[in-house]
């Protein structure tokens, strides 16, 4: 089975930047302990566009499914502490979510210097 990507495409006006950013700063680790969640990363955008993208990989598409109906709501809801009135105001003026199937992947491959034992001993 493959994992499945969604990608939230976050449009933000530049005063709201920084409130965005503090907000999923404020609930980073909400999403990591779902079951079947792979990977997380919030892409800030740096020319030409106004369009934040919150990148998620997940095992499945009903381990996302379950994410969405359960915990996701807590992760949205407003931080300990947080004022109210803020936090109730979205920071984003839209937002469309795009769905993947991950087809390939690549990875970095080690270089001869990073853990082998002939590289290290062949000086001596």
């Amino acid at each position: 089975m493959a994992s499945v990507v969604k990608i939230n495409v976050l449009t933000v006006p530049a005063e709201q930047r920084e409130v965005l950013e503090k907000r999923f700063a404020a609930r980073a680790g909400a999403v990591e302990s779902a079951d079947g969640f792979e990977w997380f990363e919030l892409l800030r955008p740096v020319e030409g566009t106004d369009q934040y993208l919150v990148y998620t990989r997940w095992r499945s598409e009903a381990d996302f499914e379950a994410w969405m109906a359960g915990s996701m709501r807590g992760a949205h809801a407003p931080a300990p502490g947080s004022e109210g009135g803020e936090a109730r105001k979205p920071a984003a003026t839209g937002s469309t979510v795009w769905s993947f199937e991950v087809v390939q992947t690549a990875e970095p491959r080690p270089t001869v210097a990073e853990g082998s034992a002939d590289a290290e001993g062949s000086a001596s």
